[in-house]
């Protein structure tokens, strides 16, 4: 699957425009991780389970996106898109979407 956040491929022709896709996850964080982020709040610098989650969640929101426009029988995603948002307190939706499209070198 090619994904790519331009809206045209360079040196692929798109063919055929199959709809809007989408993949999201809902993370909540963790106590010990709290703990761990008051800490680094107090030193400073980066505070890394937070990190290694967020990738995680973006990650899999992708793979779930993927699979969406998989089933609908394409071979790219374009205008590829991430977006947060605050669910609760303590806990953010991670989406990634994007427009499945078959495309053909030019």
């Amino acid at each position: 699957m090619m994904l790519s956040t331009m809206h045209s491929m360079p040196g692929y022709k798109t063919m055929k425009l199959l709809g809007l896709v989408k993949g999201n996850t809902i993370r909540a964080r963790n106590v010990g991780h709290d703990f761990v982020a008051v800490l680094k709040n107090l030193t400073g610098g980066e505070i890394e389970e937070y990190t290694k989650m967020i990738a995680e969640s973006r990650e899999q929101s992708l793979d779930r996106m993927v699979h969406e426009a998989t089933l609908l029988g394409a071979n790219a995603v374009l205008g590829l898109r991430f977006s947060t948002t605050a669910v609760m307190s303590g806990a953010a939706e991670i989406l990634a979407y994007g427009t499945a499209v078959i495309v053909e070198p030019e």
